[in-house]
């Protein structure tokens, strides 16, 4: 996998737009014939087209979907599209929406969508500039269809015989390309195989626990057993008698062994001893912790997050109050390919290989750990196998353990870092433990008149505030609360961050994740409270968001909502906005010898103009499935501050046959910019299986995982 060869000379900058664009021939490995090349793309004198994805493809198709956009601008061939990942360049390919090269938040289209667009068009109009000049005509006399240019008196060219000359030619302004009219799209819209099926079902990808580099060592790491230990020290003489142990080095998360080949690493990591440190660790067990929560929820001076009308005035006015407390575990984000990543110093300078989701975290970390400037560390973005979140931690933490191997041992030799599945569920991060109380008031009419809601959850971000201190709360934390969207005119929501030494991190949907259970399950006990049906009930409350009553009703219309269910069985459903995206769910649910079967999920969901509608329904089966694994099964635990949990044995993910029997997906037709999918199709299944057992049994359901119900 090669890195684009590109020049910062001739680049012009669009501000504000954040499209950055430049010109100049490239020689490649393959073939010295001039290119056209910019930051997003390649075309090579073969005509192949090569995009540079600017995000990193952890499963959910990025790299697909970005080259479709350039591809329909540009209009190339399908056939000749290529995509690689693009090198870590934080003016060439941040994320707009972050202001950093990262990849989350389900805005890799969402940011991209112009850039990509304007970039292929650029590209196509040099095209047809060097074949005007070329052929001595008009521009204008020009078109261009599946990859090649036509002339009104017949003569043609491909891209790669027109890639030379266009390499020579003036970039025009970014801004001043015509972007094609979406109702003439001929690429995006349709279903389109991806990019990277045909070579994953061969076994071709390379991700990184693939790659080695000559002289290769295996590096693993162990890991204080309680969050906070310290190494206070350590006995590696058994550990070193194994056979292919190169060495033994403290780095500052541990005692790294580091060996020829990996079962030696594994062997030496267990033979070490290791004594630790835990005056400073977290040593409570779950309970404990939810205990503690739970009064914290009590606290008197809790950070405001949401203060809109006067609740305690609506409160008073109320004929009916209603309150219910949530509580959700931590989880792990356990990615189905573990760990890994390898670097290799070489000449004052350093490459590392990975599925890397934050390159300008990751550079960084690198750079300063190793003392080399930014343009020195080099990064290979390969395929990850899934991250739900775990790739992409603020410290850059598996990648900086890498770097602070590589600098122990000299950087006499590359090295490849691997983590076992125990050593990330037990000392990775994890979406934080959340404690929710609700209360509200309803009038006699049945409508909600004010809603309280207290969120006890530790902060997603470094530096947050801590409890009682006057600041800025964490947004990313709360987002998706119980004030947001339903029309309440009275709300507040408080927010408290509990003291724990469990390091969190973003999970997979972020705050919507824990807070649309609450909000959802809430708003079913609230409809009963009312006496109202559940969807009637929500739509009351939904007048001024039209496009998410949009998805409600059409979810629960192609569900059947109002028809009679199978005995046995019950309906639930939940809504939500996420990621300015709108989606609903109704599944259907069946309990057989206590087990929780979704026998039918019916999603609807409006994410904008659509690029790929297979993918989108890929993304939807994907998301409900990794949902409802995690609120069946999902649940870290301690004990005496050790996670208690280590593989899939017992932290368990949903297995083929637990899959819902039947998905059905249902688009809602959209010219708005493209918006998320990935992350708002695992925000509302929780909660729509919990309203349907809550129907099923009886019971209100308000704890996660449900396979520690007792219906």
């Amino acid at each position: 996998m090669s890195a684009p060869t590109i020049s910062r000379r001739g680049f012009i900058t669009l501000a504000g737009a954040g499209l950055t664009l430049a010109l100049l021939p490239v020689a490649t490995a393959a073939a010295d014939a001039p290119q056209l090349a910019q930051p997003f793309l390649r075309i090579a004198a073969d005509g192949s087209v090569t995009v540079l994805a600017k995000h990193l493809d952890m499963g959910q198709g990025i790299w697909t979907g970005l080259a479709s956009i350039v591809a329909e601008e540009l209009d190339a061939a399908w056939e000749q599209i290529r995509v690689e990942g693009a090198p870590a360049d934080k003016a060439l390919y941040k994320n707009l929406a972050f202001g950093a090269q990262t990849t989350g938040g389900s805005t890799s289209i969402a940011n991209s969508w112009d850039q990509y667009r304007r970039a292929g068009a650029v590209a196509r109009l040099m095209l047809v500039q060097a074949a005007a000049a070329l052929w001595r005509v008009p521009t204008g006399e020009i078109g261009v269809a599946r990859g090649r240019l036509r002339h009104v008196s017949g003569r043609e060219a491909g891209f790669g015989e027109l890639a030379g000359a266009a390499a020579l030619l003036a970039v025009p302004a970014a801004d001043s390309v015509t972007l094609k009219d979406p109702a003439k799209f001929e690429i995006l819209g349709k279903v389109l195989p991806r990019l990277d099926v045909a070579d994953k079902a061969r076994g071709k990808i390379i991700y990184g626990i693939d790659v080695r580099r000559p002289g290769q060592k295996i590096a693993m790491i162990v890991r204080s057993p309680r969050f906070g230990g310290k190494v206070a020290r350590f006995d590696a003489g058994a550990a070193r008698k194994i056979k292919g142990v190169v060495e033994v080095v403290q780095v500052p998360n541990g005692v790294a062994v580091v060996a020829n080949n990996t079962w030696a690493a594994r062997e030496a990591q267990q033979a070490l001893v290791v004594e630790w440190d835990f005056s400073d660790a977290e040593q409570r067990s779950s309970p404990q912790i939810i205990e503690q929560f739970r009064a914290l929820a009590l606290e008197a001076d809790p950070v405001s997050y949401i203060k809109r009308g006067d609740s305690a005035a609506a409160f008073a006015r109320a004929v009916k109050i209603v309150e219910a407390d949530y509580e959700q575990p931590y989880l792990a984000h356990a990615p189905m390919e573990p760990l890994s990543a390898v670097c290799e110093m070489r000449d004052g300078a350093c490459e590392i290989w990975g599925g890397i989701q934050s390159q300008s975290g990751d550079q960084a970390a690198a750079a300063k750990i190793l003392g080399l400037p930014l343009q020195r560390v080099r990064l290979h973005t390969l395929y990850a196998g899934s991250s739900f979140g775990r790739r992409a931690t603020f410290s850059s933490d598996w990648i900086a353990e890498l770097a602070e191997v590589v600098k122990a041992t000299g950087a006499r030799y590359p090295v490849k870092m691997m983590w076992s599945r125990a050593d990330d569920i037990q000392g990775g991060f994890y979406r934080p433990l959340s404690f929710h109380k609700l209360r509200a008031g309803l009038d006699a009419e049945g409508r909600i008149v004010a809603v309280s809601q207290t969120i006890v959850v530790q902060s997603f971000l470094f530096g947050a505030p801590k409890p009682g201190v006057k600041n800025k709360p964490d947004p990313t934390a709360l987002e998706g609360s119980m004030a947001d969207r339903y029309d309440i005119a009275d709300a507040s929501v408080d927010w408290v961050n509990p003291p724990a030494k469990v390091p969190v991190h973003m999970f997979r949907a972020l705050g919507y994740n824990h807070t649309t259970f609450s909000k959802e399950v809430f708003m079913d006990e609230l409809a009963r409270a009312a006496g109202a049906d559940p969807l009637a009930f929500r739509l009351r409350h939904l007048g001024k968001h039209p496009r998410q009553a949009t998805v409600l009703a059409l979810a629960c219309e192609k569900a059947g909502w109002d028809t009679p269910v199978a005995l046995g069985r019950a309906r639930g459903l939940a809504v939500q906005e996420s990621h300015k995206s709108f989606i609903a769910q109704v599944v259907e649910v069946s309990v057989a010898d206590g087990v929780v079967k979704v026998e039918r999920l019916v999603c609807a969901i409006d994410c904008g103009l659509v690029l790929n509608p297979d993918n989108v329904r890929a993304q939807v089966e994907g998301g409900a499935g990794f949902a409802f694994g995690v609120a069946l099964l999902g649940k870290i635990t301690l004990k005496d501050g050790q996670v208690e949990q280590s593989n899939f044995h017992d932290y368990q993910v949903l297995r083929m046959n637990q899959m819902p029997r039947a998905i059905e997906v249902h688009i809602v037709p959209s010219t708005a910019a493209p918006t998320g999918v990935g992350e708002p199709v695992v925000v509302v299944t929780g909660a729509a299986v919990a309203n349907a057992l809550a129907r099923l049994s009886g019971k209100p359901v308000r704890v996660l995982p449900l396979s520690e119900l007792s219906l």
